[in-house]
């Protein structure tokens, strides 16, 4: 094929993937034909400061003007933004079912320096009051509307909650009361109780989340309420979380209830639990208990925006978990099962270097786990994450493998913003996990054919894993070993999902057993290429430039 052909294709192909504006986009209502299943979710994780800028005017408050260490300050990325991209079929086209962002509360006013250069709270992880959004990230009726607008794409929200830690204490931001917060002993990690019962930094209060004993408000929290006109709203409130409860006033309580009031606010559909291992395991069993009543409260008070019986999600930030550990994690002296205490899933560290090994090895090996150890809970993959400082691919060198295996490995699979567009994870000049930490490469996404190209590889196989339940939930079963051949089966009551994926195949015509999965005669369509082929003699033909197929039933 001359050259001049071959970039006619390029872009044909890229005009049919790759959504780089909203007047190019279609919005869809999804339809309830195929289940959602969290265990093979599509879940897209985003900086909420770093993703998309919808609306300049709230970029800085609260003073927020001195100069930071790089990529440490706010860089105007919001809720707004976020809805933006949602609306304009950006994740559709992606194949995300669901997205995870930093947390939005209210964060520390002030800044300060740990070593890395001067930082703000622009990741969402330094709270100031749970109970307020803030400015910089959206207002209420914004978060609102951006759950609404997910929900209409058939998109789940999942939030982030910090239950082990305050902000650090800066002039603006004074520390806690002692009957709250412990400001000593750091973490050594060389034990439970030396996880658990101390700071992370030194400069980050750790809340008493042992403690069940009765504490007031923190006098600066009533303060800032009474100002704001609202302390009787939340004092109102609080006493009929504990009244409905019988919990006593412990500190871990009063945020219980917080971050599950944006479950009755907003409806979102999942949280992500930061720094579980540093708290014991018996609040996180709380946590998901009044998760789980929230929901509820929420769709008995919305029953026309109801989505599905999907249970809440909660994913825990284990540092350390892998999916060999099954069931537990083991502090040396003591191993924890996370899934006994409120969780349907823990992320999971090791598929990065996991996925060094060859396919067959990677996808025999989780699908086994999954169906026997944890059968009923999930993990979650990534290749990269925002404090991960060894990620798969840190020089975005294997942008295609990466996809490949990500969202082909059983498991749901954890896409960190910008793994589709080869976002630079090597940025000079910054400290620390700043690096990870860049704003989204749009430009790129619009004006380069080579991130074009990438984009489109993760967008076919994303909506391949979206449109098949089978691909991240079902069961393995490799059918060739050269070519290299496997399917998915995938049962949930009347519903049957089943897939043959052909990898490191023959570029132009190639032909692919089929194994029993579709019967001779069967009219399949390879959703990479878009090529039709018919199962004779149970394997089929199909003629495309690309090295894999995805083969489905032609509906």
């Amino acid at each position: 094929m001359n050259t001049m052909k071959k970039n006619i294709l390029l872009v044909a192909l890229l005009a049919a993937f790759v959504v780089p504006n909203a007047t190019q986009a279609q919005t869809k209502k999804v339809t309830n034909s195929t289940p959602f299943v969290w265990e093979g979710a599509n879940l897209y994780f985003l900086l909420t400061d770093r993703f998309n800028n919808g609306d300049s005017s709230n970029d800085s408050n609260y003073n927020r003007n001195k100069e930071t260490g790089k990529l440490r300050g706010f860089m105007g990325g919001d809720v707004k933004g976020i809805t933006q991209k949602i609306e304009e079929g950006y994740f559709d086209q992606l194949g995300i079912n669901a997205i995870w962002m930093t947390p939005l509360v209210e964060q520390i006013h002030d800044g300060t320096d740990e070593g890395t250069g001067y930082s703000y709270g622009f990741h969402g992880y330094w709270a100031k009051d749970w109970t307020a959004l803030d400015p910089n990230f959206g207002t209420p009726e914004e978060v609102k509307n951006m759950v609404e607008k997910a929900h209409q794409h058939g998109i789940r929200i999942v939030f982030d909650g910090v239950i082990n830690h305050t902000g650090p204490v800066t002039p603006q931001d004074a520390v806690w009361p002692e009957n709250w917060v412990r400001t000593s002993p750091a973490c050594d990690y060389k034990n439970y109780k030396n996880t658990t019962a101390c700071t992370l930094v030194a400069n980050l209060p750790d809340i008493l989340t042992e403690s069940e004993q009765n504490v007031e408000l923190p006098a600066a929290l009533v303060e800032k309420w009474k100002k704001e006109g609202r302390y009787e709203q939340e004092v109102k409130e609080l006493d009929e979380f504990f009244a409905r409860t019988g919990y006593p006033r412990a500190p871990k309580y009063y945020i219980i209830k917080w971050l599950t009031d944006y479950i009755t606010e907003y409806g979102i559909d999942g949280y992500r639990a930061d720094t579980t291992k540093h708290l014991e395991e018996g609040v996180w069993a709380e946590f998901k208990k009044q998760c789980d009543y929230a929901f509820v409260t929420w769709k008995k008070n919305n029953p026309a925006k109801v989505l599905d019986n999907t249970a809440f999600y909660t994913t825990g930030e284990v540092s350390g978990y892998n999916i060999s550990g099954g069931l537990y994690y083991d502090f040396g002296d003591k191993k924890v099962n996370y899934f006994a205490n409120g969780f349907n899933s823990l992320i999971n560290f090791e598929f990065k270097n996991e996925a060094k090994k060859d396919y067959e090895s990677l996808f025999s090996y989780y699908s086994n786990t999954l169906q026997k150890e944890l059968k009923g809970f999930g993990v979650l993959n990534y290749v990269s994450s925002h404090d991960d400082s060894t990620p798969f691919d840190g020089k975005r060198e294997k942008t295609f493998e990466s996809a490949t295996k990500l969202l082909l490995t059983p498991g749901t699979a954890q896409v960190y913003y910008g793994d589709e567009s080869g976002r630079n994870l090597v940025i000079e000049g910054t400290k620390g996990d700043a690096t990870l930490r860049s704003f989204m490469n749009w430009e790129d996404i619009k004006n380069n054919p080579t991130t074009q190209k990438t984009l489109a590889h993760w967008q076919k196989l994303g909506q391949f894993r979206k449109n098949h339940p089978a691909v991240g939930a079902g069961v393995h079963q490799k059918i060739s070993a050269s070519p290299y051949v496997f399917s998915r089966t995938f049962f949930q009551e009347n519903y049957t999902d089943q897939v043959v994926v052909g990898l490191d195949l023959t570029k132009g015509k190639k032909t692919i057993p089929t194994g029993t999965i579709f019967q001779n005669g069967a009219k399949l369509i390879d959703a990479y290429s878009g090529k039709e082929a018919v199962v004779t003699n149970g394997k089929v033909t199909v003629d495309s430039e690309y090295d894999l197929v995805l083969l489905e039933l032609k509906k």
